[in-house]
């Protein structure tokens, strides 16, 4: 075989070796611990101020919805109320116009009234009417102005005391429509129980009482009527004296011409007591149609106001 020089040599077989697994040391431990704590610490951190943050948002996305919201409605409640008593303020003007016109045109029909004695009291309620639409028509113009400047200044005080005087003005209404509607159906009544008495009064003082004959003659002149229920009311007066050929106030003939008996009979002019019968109807309905649409919106009015009023005491 040779000596030991000579022999073949060869190589140790190669084994696989494990890795070997490095043991931490109880300081390494710990600082992982601190390190991962450290980190979910940050997260729930983060979690919780991104939580925080949202509700903050949300929050305040509400609040700004719910004052975005009562400005609207603020707006809004403005603007009904600038309405509102922009149309009491038209209706007070419509409500005085009424009231003169009623004045007027019952004035001279009134005064011929009042000159006859024993007259019933119901009849001063006719003016009495016409009064109080003077006076609520001349009330509800400044009432319309000074709630249109309430609502402007936001001033409670202002919209309280709105609220309290359209309550009184609604009340007085009330009574005025109760007397129109009282009185209404009394007036025929009460105006033919009048008849003899007027008649009586014509014949004795129209043509020798100044006073009595111009408020008949202006009575007749405006509402185109004659004497209290025909011309035969003038009959024996002291205005025919004592002419052979009667003669007639000038309204009682539709011509320009001497009023004598035949053209006063031939002219068949409506005598007074119809004519103010025609007026206390013509009135009571006007009346009614504008209390009822004036009530409506006083209504309203005070509704808004009051909503306006505590709208503005929440802020």
């Amino acid at each position: 075989m040779g000596s030991p020089a000579h022999w073949p040599i060869t190589r140790a077989p190669a084994y696989r070796t494990r890795p070997q697994t490095r043991v931490a040391a109880p300081a390494d431990n710990a600082l992982n611990i601190h390190t991962g704590w450290v980190r979910i610490k940050g997260q729930i951190e983060t979690c919780w101020r991104r939580t925080l943050l949202s509700d903050l948002n949300s929050h305040q996305h509400r609040r700004r919805k719910q004052q975005t919201a009562k400005m609207c409605c603020s707006g809004f409640l403005k603007i009904m109320m600038f309405i509102f008593n922009g149309a009491i303020f038209l209706a007070g003007v419509a409500i005085l116009a009424v009231g003169v016109w009623v004045k007027v045109d019952s004035g001279s029909l009134l005064g011929v009234l009042d000159n006859i004695k024993d007259a019933p009291a119901e009849l001063g309620q006719l003016a009495n009417v016409a009064y109080l639409l003077i006076g609520v028509g001349g009330v509800l113009l400044i009432m319309g102005f000074l709630g249109c400047c309430g609502a402007m200044k936001e001033s409670r005080c202002m919209l309280m005391l709105f609220f309290i005087i359209i309550l009184i003005i609604f009340i007085a209404e009330v009574a005025g429509c109760v007397v129109v509607l009282v009185f209404q159906p009394l007036a025929k009544e009460v105006l033919e129980d009048l008849s003899e008495k007027v008649v009586a009064r014509i014949k004795k003082d129209y043509g020798k009482d100044e006073s009595l004959t111009s408020l008949w003659n202006g009575t007749m002149e405006q509402f185109k009527c004659c004497g209290y229920r025909n011309y035969t009311d003038f009959h024996g007066s002291p205005f025919q004296g004592n002419r052979t050929n009667p003669v007639y106030p000038p309204t009682c003939c539709s011509t320009t011409e001497t009023c004598a008996a035949i053209a006063a009979e031939t002219s068949n002019v409506t005598g007074c007591f119809t004519m103010l019968l025609k007026l206390i109807e013509d009135n009571a309905v006007i009346i009614g149609a504008v209390g009822l649409g004036i009530a409506a919106l006083e209504i309203a009015a005070m509704v808004v106001s009051m909503v306006l009023y505590h709208q503005i005491g929440n802020k």
